[in-house]
This record gives structure tokens, C-alpha cells and sequence, in this order.
């Protein structure tokens, strides 16, 4: 499933710099009967079967220490401001459950516990790549204009409208002043119409 994703654009490119390193750990490595399972019946009944404690304890003592987070609908909500302070993190070890969930005691083995939406998957992986994305491109050296993220959306406010050529489509005009040349009008503009947008699409980061 990983394959994909990190082979490709920013994420391939900041792996063939050493920008970044990316292990993909198979939690049937450390299981011990010959079926390799990883998950167990729940105690007391229930759908589903259970990640077992045992498995991940031993996979993290096997691992190079770093900070460990369990992905799960449980946890904090991953966003930019996160994604930010995790880029400053030298190591990090994502632990994605898959179908109904983990042994409780798991919790106690890890960090942090994060969510990317409040909507539940089928596994913790899709959720490691959108955060391994996120994390990546505000990595230092990763991106070729570092100044890039500065204005992007939830940096802290949504992003100012864009505009390329044409300049006009359909009778549809880019805003005569991106055409005037003038760097801090240009610049004014652009903050308040994030701020505008912001607060019409998304006034809880106002609040915030």
C-alpha cells in the first residue's frame, strides 16, 4: 500500500536527497505462531478481532528508539500547526491498526495518539501517508523555495485566490491589481482576501 505514495513526487525526491528515510515494518515479523498473526478475539465477545499488545511491544523493542504514535480515531486531530512541530522530530514511529482495533494496553505503549477526521477507515495506513505527506514537504531543504509554506492554507489562515493565464476566461478577469506590478499592494490584497475566505469557509480558525 505504501509503495505508491512514497515513491512518488516530493516524497521520492526527498528520500533520493537523505532529506528523508522511510521503513516499512511488517508487524507479522514479530509474530510467533506460523500464520503470523498480529490480532486476536476481544475478551468478552464482540466483531472483530484485536491488535495484540504482545506483537507491538516487541516491534517497537526491536525498532531504534524515536516517538512513537499510534494512528487511531481516538486521537488528537493532525493539522498543520502538528504536522509543523513533527517535522522538527528527528524520528518517528507510526503504528497503523487495521479493521476493529488495538489491545487498550497499546496505549500506554506510545506517545501520542492522532486522528486525520473524525470518519473511521478500514486501517491506520492511509492515515500514516497523509501525515508522512504533510510532514515531509516542512522538512528543511525538502521543498526548493522554503518560503513556500509560509502562506499556504492553515498557515494560519486559508490561502489567497490564485490566478495564472489567460487573463481572461469567458469574460471571468484576474483582479487588475495582480496585473499592477505593485508587490505590496499585491501583498495586502492577498492577506485580506484570506482573511476573508477564512472567515466565510472556515471561521473556527479565527477562533483559534
Amino acid at each position: 500500500m505504501f509503495a505508491g505514495p512514497f515513491a512518488e513526487s516530493i516524497v521520492a525526491r526527498a528520500q533520493d536527497r537523505s532529506l528523508l528515510q522511510i521503513e516499512i515494518h511488517n508487524l507479522r515479523d514479530w509474530a510467533t505462531d506460523k500464520r503470523g498473526s498480529v490480532d486476536d478475539r476481544p475478551f468478552g465477545g464482540g466483531v472483530g478481532m484485536i491488535m495484540t499488545v504482545d506483537i507491538v511491544d516487541r516491534a517497537l523493542a526491536a525498532l531504534k528508539p524515536g516517538r512513537v504514535i499510534l494512528l487511531t480515531p481516538q486521537g488528537r486531530v493532525f493539522n498543520q500547526k502538528l504536522a509543523q512541530n513533527l517535522s522538527k522530530i528527528a524520528h518517528l514511529i507510526l503504528i497503523c491498526g487495521h479493521y476493529e482495533g488495538f489491545d487498550e494496553r497499546i496505549r500506554k505503549l506510545v506517545d501520542e495518539e492522532i486522528s486525520i477526521g473524525d470518519y473511521v477507515l478500514t486501517g491506520g495506513e492511509i492515515p500514516a501517508m497523509v501525515m508522512v505527506d504533510a510532514i515531509t514537504r516542512l522538512i528543511p531543504g525538502v521543498l526548493e523555495k522554503p518560503e513556500a509554506t509560509k502562506f499556504e492554507s492553515f498557515s494560519p489562515l486559508l490561502e489567497y485566490p490564485q490566478y495564472t493565464r489567460p487573463a481572461d476566461f469567458k469574460s471571468q478577469k484576474v483582479p487588475e491589481i495582480l496585473l499592477s506590478g505593485d508587490h505590496q499592494k499585491i501583498a495586502d490584497w492577498r492577506q485580506q482576501k484570506a482573511l476573508a475566505k477564512t472567515k466565510k469557509l472556515r471561521p473556527d480558525l479565527l477562533k483559534k
